[in-house]
């Protein structure tokens, strides 16, 4: 079952009946101050947000089925660290807002390290989601990893990743259960 969240105006996530039966989401640009009753979502492999409001990605720590993430606007995020507990999956996409991405504006992360231990990806997307040292490095030992897609990197580091990997520049696949 597909649950879709579109620009609620409450503040308090709502309470949801057969919460065990979702399996995709859809948490779009709503006015949530937390996303932490994702925890009764344990089911969900697909899940789509749009404006990101806490200041940690530990909120989707119990969401240990998810094969598809896709994050858009995340400026209080910079630890990635507990995408590496997700051993399923294979789809991620991180990126700023488009009118962050057209300024040319990033949200800086700690490190890239730990997705690239990340033992099912396959699809990879950060638009603006980038390190200080903005490299690439970190991610050339990505084993699974099939396709990659970057912005607000030097295009030298883009061009000199895909000549090290050999990968794909394709956008990542579209979510399979979620009818958006």
């Amino acid at each position: 079952m597909h649950l879709d969240l579109v620009r609620d105006p409450a503040k308090k996530f709502p309470a949801i009946d057969r919460h065990m039966e979702i399996t995709s989401m859809r948490i779009w640009h709503c006015k949530y101050v937390s996303l932490k009753s994702l925890d009764q979502f344990q089911n969900v492999e697909e899940l789509l947000i749009g404006s990101f409001p806490d200041f940690s990605l530990d909120v989707l720590e119990p969401l240990h089925q998810l094969r598809y993430l896709s994050i858009l606007h995340m400026p209080k995020i910079s630890d990635l660290a507990i995408l590496a507990n997700f051993e399923n999956l294979e789809s991620l996409s991180l990126s700023t807002s488009p009118a962050w991405d057209a300024s040319r504006k990033c949200t800086v992360v700690q490190s890239l390290l730990l997705i690239a231990k990340m033992a099912s990806l396959k699809h990879l997307e950060l638009f603006g989601i980038c390190p200080e040292n903005k490299s690439l490095a970190d991610l050339e030992n990505c084993k699974k990893i099939e396709s990659a897609r970057f912005s607000q990197y030097p295009s030298d580091e883009i061009e000199r990743f895909y000549r090290k990997t050999g990968l794909e520049n394709h956008y990542n696949p579209p979510p399979l259960l979620m009818k958006i």
